[in-house]
């Protein structure tokens, strides 16, 4: 049996276990993955009334990761990501909607490349519960986004690289014990 949460528990991402990958075109032959890494985030999640849940993360420009070094600078050179000048990029949640008891809609705003443009992301509520260890309380999500890179000003290379990129979110969160010290029966 799953512990009874508080209301709007409060919890921090975990970094460790918390990715997002992507996948974009590359001229028509392959959407290569590349993956980026939170460098920060927390979470409040009401499991009873999922409109009082928010979330805000930081994601970390210059972990990205597509499988090679220089691909890797290539895409976070100034004609691109621009890593340099912005390092992270950063989403911050505006409301949630519950659609049934695992799946709903995330609505936010991220800001990539300078720039601020309201998402939607559907996502899924894996779990929520202790570790098999029974060290922390975790929160589990998925979530999915398509994102048209140009509204964002990263235009480069736009006959190689396509506009769209798919966005796979695979988030966990730790309770946040001095917030919500004690669980309930």
């Amino acid at each position: 049996m799953q512990p009874a949460l508080a209301a709007s528990d409060n919890y921090r991402y975990d970094t460790v276990h918390s990715q997002i990958v992507f996948s974009i075109d590359h001229d028509g032959f392959s959407r290569p993955l590349g993956r980026l890494h939170i460098a920060q985030g927390s979470l409040r999640f009401d499991p009873d009334d999922w409109s009082k849940s928010s979330t805000e993360l930081d994601i970390d420009m210059r972990s990205l990761d597509m499988g090679d070094a220089s691909w890797n600078d290539a895409a976070c050179k100034t004609s691109l990501l621009d890593c340099k000048t912005y390092p992270t990029a950063h989403f911050v949640s505006t409301s949630v909607e519950r659609k049934d008891d695992t799946h709903g809609m995330l609505h936010g705003t991220l800001t990539l490349h300078g720039v601020s443009q309201p998402i939607d992301m559907p996502f899924r509520v894996n779990r929520i519960g202790k570790t098999i260890y029974g060290l922390h309380t975790v929160a589990g999500f998925s979530a999915t986004a398509m994102l048209d890179r140009t509204v964002f000003g990263i235009n480069g290379f736009p006959n190689a690289i396509g506009h769209s990129v798919a966005i796979w979110l695979e988030l966990e969160g730790i309770r946040d014990s001095s917030n919500n010290d004690k669980e309930h029966p």
